[in-house]
């Protein structure tokens, strides 16, 4: 295979997450228990033989640098190659904040030119997939198009989240909309692109282009280039939204995941802490949940995602939940449809996701309006209260946050002014 250097995006800042995002970006954010986002595009590439990788930050970078760190668990602490940490910076021709993934990479055109690989994979830090980038790197270099975009088929009704794109016979996109209202048309973009990079550095050399979506795939088919489009048809999941991170991550507890975290042939690497094993107590009861490493149980726990540390106290619940590290669940807590950070201590008897009101979020309607409750990361949420559903409870919200209030009810936004 042609050599490839891997650019993947990791700076954008995502309001559709909520609290996930309130305190690390998008890449960093944890998910299937002991993993985060950016695992999946950085194992991808080492088991696709690509060994050279820059991830390009800028918002809330620190806690994404800490995971990557030098690059060990994906083999990629390498002194020629490996990964590299690019961040924003001023002064120079490129110096300046980036306004979207088109100039994120042409303010680091300078590492992109110094490199000696042949081609260019722009990948995003927030995708959940198993995915070899072999065959769309071959197909691009076979049909020497002027840039490749892996495509597959999504949902009618999640057209609006993607760019939407039209085909050839042979392949060749002939029209893109980005992410319309509505569309009869259901085949997307992923957001992955191969360039060559002479030829990439050649078009970002115009620095009216921001986003590879809005302004580079419209102009290059205005200008009549070549735009091919390549299938993928395995499993892969945009982390856009709460909504696709609580579907992704509940997918996992299927019989058959549609995504195989036990294949020997392609492990998903990680930092993994050291943590002591799995403790079950004597009248703890699990039921198609995934735990991880640390967690100590002694309630119930059902159909849910649990992160390392993670303690759940006798006669407590914990239902169709996402518990992310060191979060402690007192005695008879019930934790139902909730997504919860790290580090929150909810206490005794407190009830998390509860009632029938079905009210949508007051500050993202469009966006929390399933039932998901989040708690941000360090909140501390008092004994005995009722929280409702579809709530946002900001990160590090304390009981001056809560007052006296008994109850919070279902679509509160709570604690934002507090932070």
């Amino acid at each position: 295979m042609a050599r490839t250097l891997a650019l993947i995006m990791a700076g954008g800042e995502s309001k559709d997450l909520s609290v996930l995002t309130e305190s690390r970006s998008e890449p960093a954010v944890p998910f299937g228990g002991k993993f985060r986002l950016i695992d999946f595009s950085l194992s991808n590439c080492i088991n696709s033989d690509i060994y050279t990788v820059a991830v390009l930050t800028q918002y809330r970078p620190r806690s994404l640098n800490d995971h990557i760190g030098i690059g060990k668990p994906w083999d990629l602490d390498r002194a020629s190659g490996g990964v590299r940490l690019l961040q924003p910076y001023r002064g120079g021709p490129y110096g300046d904040w980036q306004r979207g993934s088109a100039d994120a990479v042409r303010r680091n055109l300078d590492y992109v030119a110094r490199q000696s690989e042949e081609y260019v994979l722009i990948l995003s830090g927030r995708h959940v997939s198993v995915m070899d980038y072999r065959p769309l790197i071959e197909q691009h270099s076979q049909t020497d198009a002027d840039v490749t975009v892996a495509v597959r088929r999504v949902n009618l009704y999640e057209t609006h989240r993607f760019g939407i794109v039209s085909t050839a016979p042979d392949g060749r996109i002939v029209e893109f909309q980005e992410k319309p209202r509505r569309s009869p048309r259901n085949l997307a973009s992923m957001g992955i692109y191969v360039f060559r990079r002479d030829y990439l550095v050649e078009l970002l050399a115009d620095s009216t282009y921001v986003e590879f979506g809005n302004h580079v795939l419209p102009a290059l088919l205005e200008e009549s280039r070549r735009v091919q489009s390549y299938t993928f048809p395995g499993y892969w999941a945009d982390i856009s939204t709460v909504q696709a991170y609580w579907e992704a991550n509940m997918s996992l507890m299927s019989e058959e995941p549609a995504l195989d975290l036990y294949d020997p042939q392609w492990v998903i690497h990680t930092r993994s802490e050291e943590r002591a094993p799995v403790k079950l107590g004597p009248n703890a009861d699990v039921d198609g949940t995934l735990l991880s490493n640390g967690c100590q149980i002694d309630g119930t726990v059902e159909r849910s995602v649990l992160s390392p540390g993670v303690r759940v106290a006798e006669s407590a619940v914990v239902r169709d939940s996402i518990i992310l590290n060191d979060t402690i669940i007192g005695p008879g807590v019930v934790v139902d449809r909730c997504i919860v950070d790290k580090g929150v201590i909810i206490e005794e008897g407190a009830q998390i996701g509860t009632g029938d009101s079905n009210k949508p979020n007051t500050a993202m309607p469009e966006r929390l309006n399933t039932g998901i409750t989040l708690i941000g990361k360090g909140s501390h949420i008092p004994a005995g209260i009722s929280i409702g559903r579809n709530v946002v409870i900001h990160p590090a919200s304390r009981a001056d946050v809560f007052g006296k209030r008994k109850s919070i009810r279902s679509g509160s936004d709570v604690g934002r002014d507090m932070r």
